[in-house]
């Protein structure tokens, strides 16, 4: 017998949709995740890893040479300082770094709140923890937030407000003056604010992303949250972190060591090597997938489907032109049909029926698959 917070749990639209595509030989739009392999030098320092021997279990909380990098990087770019041992927790990937972090947090009955569209994984961690989600919707075109509204959703029960910054589904880049404003309801209410970052390093248009380590440097009530998987195109590898004050750190390890215990090592000490050349890296990384947004964004413009442009993330929404069409049935419609699958919407909405409305179009892949994916889609008639 299921226990009633798993009952609560709906099966992941991501899954559902993979495995029609594989069904019916579909262009899999839909995976939010490379159809490429990462850099071979990273890959090489995985070997080597393996070869010196780094085969056993790491440190729980993670090799010291990865925690350390993690830290200098983000000292440089967001100006927080950083507690090695007390304030960073290596995780299988940013998945298990939510995880552990809502688990260590959230109380049955605390409320926390979120920002729609969202993760999913957002939702059934709550639930799991016995908490209860709250919803505020990121309104399009522009994706944007009322900020009274916001102010009113804040009640005694609060425990926490998740931003997911860059946003995926939409692409939203959270202004500075967004997330000052998110922070000082957090200090003046007293709850924290959970900042899932694994986009960091993805954005366009010179479009800036502002970390809430730039704005708690102290991080008295926020947890970052990030991972390898998206800046160095290796989901796979499930190589995450959060950061938190040594007191929330505290109550995040102690999730992390009974789920995981450690994290795969020849894999962090690889990663290590990659953040210590990350400069010499994001240049080309950032171009290739502003040309690949670019790329979708103008293949669009002819089609019925028409985009929201995104500033950041590797995926792009798009409206489906006819209101009497339901967001599940189109993308399995065009899956089986016109063999290219996309994920819709609704999935990502609790509140609001915008969802409802759209479909999710991932462009982290090759320009070939893009360009017969696509023409796919165009082939779509109603």
């Amino acid at each position: 017998m299921k226990t009633k917070r798993i009952q609560k749990i709906q099966d992941s639209i991501f899954g559902v949709m993979s495995i029609l595509a594989f069904e019916h030989k579909a262009i899999n739009l839909g995976q939010g995740f490379p159809d490429f392999s990462g850099p071979d030098w990273i890959i090489e320092a995985a070997h080597k890893a393996m070869k010196d021997g780094k085969n056993q279990y790491a440190p729980p909380h993670g090799i010291y040479s990865l925690r350390k990098i993690i830290s200098e990087v983000y000292e440089k770019i967001y100006g927080a300082v950083f507690d090695i041992e007390k304030e960073i927790t290596i995780t299988a990937g940013a998945t298990e770094a939510l995880f552990s972090t809502i688990m260590g947090v959230v109380d049955d009955g605390d409320e926390v709140i979120l920002f729609e569209p969202f993760y999913d994984a957002y939702l059934s961690d709550i639930l799991l923890a016995g908490g209860v989600p709250k919803f505020i919707t990121l309104h399009k075109p522009n994706f944007e937030f009322d900020f009274k509204e916001l102010a009113k959703l804040i009640s005694p029960k609060t425990k926490a407000i998740i931003v997911n910054n860059p946003n995926n589904p939409s692409g939203k880049v959270f202004t500075y003056e967004e997330l000052s404003y998110i922070y000082e309801l957090a200090e003046k209410y007293n709850f924290f604010v959970v900042s899932d970052e694994v986009y960091e390093f993805l954005t366009y248009d010179n479009i800036k992303h502002h970390s809430i380590l730039s704005i708690d440097k102290e991080k008295k009530r926020s947890i970052m949250i990030s991972s390898t998987g998206k800046t160095f195109s290796m989901t796979g590898w499930k190589i995450g972190w959060a950061i938190a004050n040594p007191e929330i750190t505290d109550a995040i390890r102690k999730v992390h060591q009974w789920t995981t215990f450690a994290v795969n090592t020849p894999g962090q000490h690889a990663m290590a090597f990659a953040f210590s050349k990350l400069d010499d890296y994001l240049h080309e990384f950032k171009t290739q997938y502003q040309e690949r947004r670019d790329f979708v964004l103008n293949e669009l413009q002819s089609s019925i489907f028409k985009p929201h442009k995104p500033y950041g993330s590797y995926f792009v929404l798009v409206d489906i032109p006819y209101s009497n069409f339901n967001d599940i049935e189109l993308a399995k419609e065009l899956t089986i049909k016109n063999k290219v699958a996309t994920i819709p919407a609704s999935p990502f909405y609790a509140k609001s029926d915008e969802g409802k409305s759209m479909l999710r179009i991932c462009f982290a892949k090759n320009k070939e698959t893009l360009l017969k994916g696509i023409e796919n889609l165009k082939s779509f008639n109603f």
